[in-house]
């Protein structure tokens, strides 16, 4: 498979690039629509994603480097080419996410609507997103068969993109894409139908689903990030796992917590 979508000559373009870039894009818009209709300010949002995604991009290849030290300490060069992939989901929630918290509280914003809204794009962005693994035919999973694969109904070219050094393998990246993209459908519902939904809770609603589909996921990846024996993205899921149930039980007993739409309160 060729990885790079547009050779210039001076410069090459990767498939890689364009499928994250486009999942930014798409969950921007989709983000930006809700705060239009919640009436938040448009201006101050942009000013705070712009930044939330230049410091997620790059603490999601903190995160990677960290893990693959042994590697780029003897390729430090390397460690600036992200077209090649290595960006970790878990460094950018994290670092973008203590930035959106930072910028919430200086400027008196209210951090649980603004998360919850930014949640279902985000998680939208990393359904589209994962596509670029599949460009670079990386994160997929265990060793498996062309039967195997025939018999899920995928395309042909998601099979042949499977066939890596003549061995077929799980598409990993596809199951999480999948995955996600299902997961955007329940916030969407949630977020229409759930009349006494408080702020926050929805947040918590995306970290439990997103996590618990990375944990199985990440069960059968040929290519994870360790701790050790211990698999990272498996024990930052459980971590958000935890942290998503708190969100939701701590939001629903806080009385004062403000319902996500304003009309709720009616």
């Amino acid at each position: 498979m060729n990885r790079v979508a547009l050779d210039l000559g001076f410069i090459q373009i990767y498939w890689y690039s364009i499928m994250i870039l486009l999942g930014m894009l798409i969950g921007l818009f989709v983000i930006i629509k809700e705060i239009k209709r919640q009436k938040i300010s448009i201006d101050q949002f942009i000013n705070m994603a712009f930044y939330a995604i230049i410091i997620g991009i790059i603490g999601a290849r903190i995160y990677y480097v960290v893990f693959n030290w042994s590697y780029y300490s003897n390729n430090l060069l390397e460690i600036l080419e992200v077209w090649n992939g290595g960006l970790a989901i878990h460094g950018g929630i994290l670092f973008g996410g203590i930035f959106i918290l930072l910028y919430c509280h200086k400027h008196k914003i209210n951090t649980y609507r603004i998360l919850d809204i930014c949640v279902v794009g985000l998680l939208l962005a990393q359904s589209i997103g994962r596509w670029g693994n599949f460009f670079n035919q990386e994160a997929y999973g265990i060793e498996t068969s062309k039967e195997f694969l025939l018999s899920l109904h995928l395309p042909s070219f998601i099979i042949n993109g499977m066939n890596i050094g003549g061995s077929y393998y799980q598409p990993a990246f596809l199951y999480e894409s999948l995955w996600s993209l299902l997961g955007v459908i329940i916030l969407l519902i949630i977020r229409k139908y759930v009349k006494k939904l408080r702020t926050g809770q929805l947040t918590g609603v995306y970290l439990i689903w997103y996590s618990i589909g990375r944990f199985f996921v990440e069960g059968i990846r040929t290519d994870s990030l360790m701790l050790g024996k211990i698999r990272m993205a498996q024990l930052a899921s459980i971590i958000l796992i935890i942290v998503g149930i708190v969100f939701i039980i701590l939001r629903q007993k806080n009385k004062n917590a403000e319902l996500y739409y304003e009309g709720n309160k009616k």
